[in-house]
């Protein structure tokens, strides 16, 4: 039986280093983001209803989502991200069991950066949460991405906050040093 450990934290916090670590390392990795974007790229069995509900507006000029724009929506819009999430949801949690139910290892990765927002810490037996400040998610996230920190305090409203996700936390792994430091971490983990 495949220990399964739900890989979680907030935007910016280092969750894509951490499972790449683990993957490295040998670990097998499902990554809820990965399967969203398969399922809302050209093909991808969301995409239809997900330019249906949001409309032209999300739509790119070769007819494929413009994620900027649908993350703007989103992030503005309660409702609008609800209904995002009605759609998208369920077809990930879908995909991540049958993934997950594939795998024959002594543990795998399920990277869920919403975990504890969308009720799915039943999908796994241990959860480990990549920490950092708010203020230091906030400066990785514009380096990152170019968002301004008004785009970013709203994707950070939507989510838990630090301390929810620390409760939940079986491991926590302090992203607030350096890259090896982190590495260390996850490697006295694995």
């Amino acid at each position: 039986m495949t220990l399964v450990v739900a890989l979680t934290g907030g935007i910016g916090s280092g969750k894509s280093t951490v499972s790449e670590r683990f993957a490295s390392l040998g670990a097998p990795v499902v990554d809820a983001d990965a399967i969203s974007r398969e399922l809302t790229a050209a093909g991808g069995a969301a995409l239809d209803a997900v330019l249906r509900a949001f409309g032209p507006d999300v739509s790119g000029a070769d007819g494929d989502l413009d994620r900027s724009a649908l993350r703007r929506l989103v992030f503005a819009d309660a409702e609008a991200r609800k209904r995002l999430e009605a759609i998208l949801h369920p077809l990930i949690r879908q995909r991540m069991l049958a993934r997950l139910g594939a795998i024959d290892a002594p543990y795998a990765i399920v990277v869920i950066p919403l975990l504890f927002e969308t009720g799915q810490t039943d999908l796994a037996d241990r959860i480990l949460v990549v920490d950092l400040p708010e203020e230091e998610q906030i400066r990785r996230v514009r380096a990152r991405s170019g968002l301004d920190s008004a785009e970013i305090r709203r994707i950070l409203a939507s989510q838990v906050d630090r301390k929810t996700r620390l409760v939940g936390a079986d491991e926590v792994i302090d992203n607030s040093g350096d890259y090896a430091t982190l590495l260390a971490q996850a490697d006295a983990l694995h």
